[in-house]
């Protein structure tokens, strides 16, 4: 699909905040899924980037990090130019309306993003916890503030917020209050790690995976890892899996 773009901002030396007029695949989009986009130039395969978040029921942001020279071309676009997407692609969290307000969001890094549009979809309900290497790495805070029951951000070398990381703070947070699920986005030893604590005490837990795609709809077999057993395309059956089933060292 072509989509306009109609916001741009760059939030660091290196992260870009797109909002792109997308009506058909906003209303389509929920937490978790995905973007597959065209990035221009000569690079000829899409890059796999999470929905942020759906305004107005017509627009979708996507928030993403320049790595390479696909995502470098795509920083290049302009406001009022086109982009060709793919979209909304793979399976996203699942939310359950019966859970209580002890919901927890835990997110590191440039895996945030995606757990914006949930925190809002949790309608108050979530505590979100959001680790960064230093203060200076900090995004989105004041947003996650404005949905969420409350916020707690760790660094890692305590410039701001907790001085350690998320899963310090969330062994705090399940230590002393009943928690009904869990949902994660960033590096993979982090999510392994709070899986691990989350199964050990018995909590739900999602984690939204992130492996290198091809095609992006699971023809190509590109980015397989292992669930319960078995192979399973993170683009088609995921990016979100149960993290009890996960086999992270598979």
């Amino acid at each position: 699909m072509i989509c306009e773009l109609v916001k741009k901002q760059r939030l660091s030396e290196t992260i870009y905040d797109f909002t792109v007029r997308c009506p058909e695949m906003a209303a389509k989009a929920k937490p978790g899924q995905f973007l597959h986009i065209l990035c221009g130039g000569d690079a000829y395969l899409r890059r796999p980037i999470s929905i942020c978040d759906v305004i107005g029921g017509r627009d979708i942001r996507f928030i993403f990090e320049t790595r390479g020279k696909g995502t470098e071309n795509l920083a290049k676009y302009k406001i009022g130019e086109k982009l060709d997407i793919l979209g909304p692609l793979g399976n996203g969290f699942t939310i359950y309306p019966e859970d209580t307000d002890a919901i927890l969001l835990i997110g590191g890094g440039i895996g945030i993003f995606p757990l914006l549009n949930l925190a809002k979809q949790c309608k108050g309900k979530a505590t979100v916890l959001l680790g960064f290497r230093n203060k200076d790495a900090v995004l989105l805070a004041d947003e996650f503030r404005a949905v969420s029951k409350n916020v707690f951000i760790a660094t890692d070398d305590g410039s701001c917020g907790y001085h350690g990381f998320v899963t310090d703070v969330m062994q705090n947070i399940t230590a002393s209050n009943a928690v009904s699920r869990i949902y994660t986005c960033g590096p993979t030893p982090m999510m392994q790690k709070i899986a691990e604590m989350a199964a050990s005490k018995n909590i739900p837990c999602q984690v939204s995976l992130e492996e290198r795609m091809g095609c992006g709809v699971g023809a190509c077999v590109t980015c397989t890892c292992k669930v319960n057993g078995a192979n399973k395309r993170v683009c088609k059956d995921g990016p979100v899996f149960d993290g009890r089933e996960v086999e992270w060292n598979g």
